[in-house]
This record gives structure tokens, sequence and C-alpha cells, in this order.
């Protein structure tokens, strides 16, 4: 496979989270040097809904056809015949940008955008119609070749700093013909073949060493698209990482081994507001007694006993 087509991610991008743990604590630090353990517990608290609220835009585009809202489905682990679910046809259903969040984290959206090079979106204005500046990448469709329409928005995209991702999807029709047709099927070397004719029609088109990456209409856990995720982890800035991962479908081991990992790289903080809450009601419990420290000292002093024992 050849190597990322996208830009570089920077280290900046990929210290942004270590940033923003490291800010939360200084403000914890500060609050209980003041023993204001009330502005504590709201500094976690704020930290952590930004980092589980943090937006998510995923556009999924393509020619008409490709299979983009059954990707949409399909990612959000929802059934096209489910609630919420991105219209499927075997026409053009898409006709305006739809937005479409994920059941169980409302901050992860994906966009089931219209087909490029349509009437109503020409390719040299989809950018334009379809406001590319809201999404945090894109990921271009096709069920069978990557076309000219493919390779120029990929190319706009790339101009304007974003990350996108060639997905060649319906891979599962493509294997079965193959396999009533061949005498001597190889499900490897067929798979390898697809790859390499759009690697080779896209860099006739332009593009440079584009990356492409085979996936199933519907059984997300076979062929290209954990290599597809680990992709997009990687390129995402640290923080908006753990939201996909979090979103991501259980297909496979690693994926829950990852999403553990994120809840545990919280659990110190929501652990740290039960001490502070439980430390604040014992408090109140010790002044409602009489039994703290200024208390304590003011009963030594009237009975002439010392405050320790």
């Amino acid at each position: 496979m050849s190597r990322s087509n996208n830009s570089p991610q920077s280290s900046q991008e990929n210290d942004e989270k270590s940033v923003m743990d490291s800010n939360v604590v200084d403000r914890v630090k500060k609050a209980l040097d003041k023993n204001d353990r009330l502005s504590a517990v709201s500094a976690i608290k704020k930290y952590l809904e930004d980092i589980n609220n943090c937006p998510l835009n995923i556009a999924v585009t393509g020619e008409s056809g490709s299979g983009k809202s059954t990707f949409v489905n399909v990612f959000r682990g929802i059934d096209s015949r489910d609630e919420g679910a991105a219209p499927t046809g075997v026409v053009e259903t898409t006709r305006e940008p739809r937005s479409y969040p994920h059941p169980r984290y409302p901050n992860v959206t994906l966009w089931d955008l219209p087909g490029i090079g349509t009437t109503r979106f020409p390719a040299k204005k989809y950018l334009e119609s379809v406001e590319f500046e809201k999404f945090d990448f894109f990921i271009i469709l096709s069920a069978d070749r990557f076309r000219e329409n493919d390779a120029m928005l990929a190319q706009e995209i790339r101009k304007m700093d974003k990350k996108f991702y060639f997905v060649r999807s319906k891979i599962d029709n493509d294997l079965r013909a193959e396999k009533r047709s061949q005498r001597n099927y190889n499900e490897e070397k067929t798979l390898q073949q697809i790859r390499e004719y759009c690697i080779k029609g896209l860099e006739a088109q332009g593009v440079e060493s584009p990356q492409v990456f085979l996936c199933s209409q519907f059984d997300l856990h076979l062929y290209d698209f954990v290599k597809l995720q680990e992709t997009m982890e990687r390129e995402l800035p640290s923080h908006k990482r753990d939201v996909l991962i979090l979103a991501l479908p259980n297909i496979c081991k690693s994926n829950i081994s990852k999403k553990k990992e994120v809840f545990r790289s919280q659990i110190k903080y929501s652990a740290l507001i039960s001490a502070l809450a439980f430390w604040t009601v014992v408090n109140s419990y010790l002044l409602g007694f009489g039994l703290d420290d200024e208390s304590l000292k003011k009963l030594s002093r009237k009975t002439n006993k010392p405050v320790e024992i």
C-alpha cells in the first residue's frame, strides 16, 4: 500500500491533549492551594465535558451509487431500516448535504454529501457548496474506479489542508463475481489487483502517492477498514482521536482495547471529583459537629486541654 496522501500531522496537534491535561492539572492545583475545592471540581468537570463533547464532523462523498449512505449507516452501527438512517437506493438519494449524528455520541456527525459532478453540485464549485471548512476529514468513495472528479476533489481538499481518504466500496460484489468467473480464484491476489488498479488510476490523474482502502459494503471487519480507522486515528489531533475511537463500531478486539484506554485516561479525573466531593461532605460534618481545626482550638483554650491526645 502506498504512502498516505495527506499533509503531515504537526507535533503541535499531537501534543494538544497533553497541553489540555497540563492546564487542568495546573488549575486544580491552584484551586486546592487556596482550599477552594468547588473550583477544583468545576475545573475537572469542565475539562471532561470539553473532551467528551468535542465535535467531530466526517464528510462522506463520491459519485452517485458509490454507497455513501450505506457507509454512513454502517459506520454508525445502524441498519438502513432503522430510525435515523441515511436513505439508500439504486439512484442518487442525497440531494443536499445531510447530517447524521452518531446514536450514542451525538458530537460525532457523519455527513452524507451529494455526489460530486451532479447538476446541482458541479465539481468546480463542490467544496464551496458543501461548506467544506466544517469537516475534519473527507472519505471519498467509489464502487468501481476513481474518476476525474474524485481526483479533482482530493487535490482541492489537500490545498485546503484537510484530510481525505479514498475508499473503494462494495468489494464484496467484486470478490463474488471474480470467484464465479475464475477457476483459480485467489482472494488476496484479487484484492491487490483492485487496489493497484485504483492507485494507478489516481496517479494518472495527478494524485500523488494515493492510499486506497478496500472496504465491504456491510461487514466493516473485513478487508481494509481497520487500516482505514488506524490511519484516521493517527492523523487526527489527539483530543479528536479519542472522540473517534469511542464512536467506532466494535468490530475487533483492538477497538475495544483502545476504548478501554480512553476511559482509563479519564478515570483519574472522575476519581478526583469523587474524592473532592467526599472531602467536602466530610468537611461539612466536621464543621457541623464543631470538629474542625478552629473549633477544636477554641475548645482547647476553654478547657485547658490539648487538641492532640
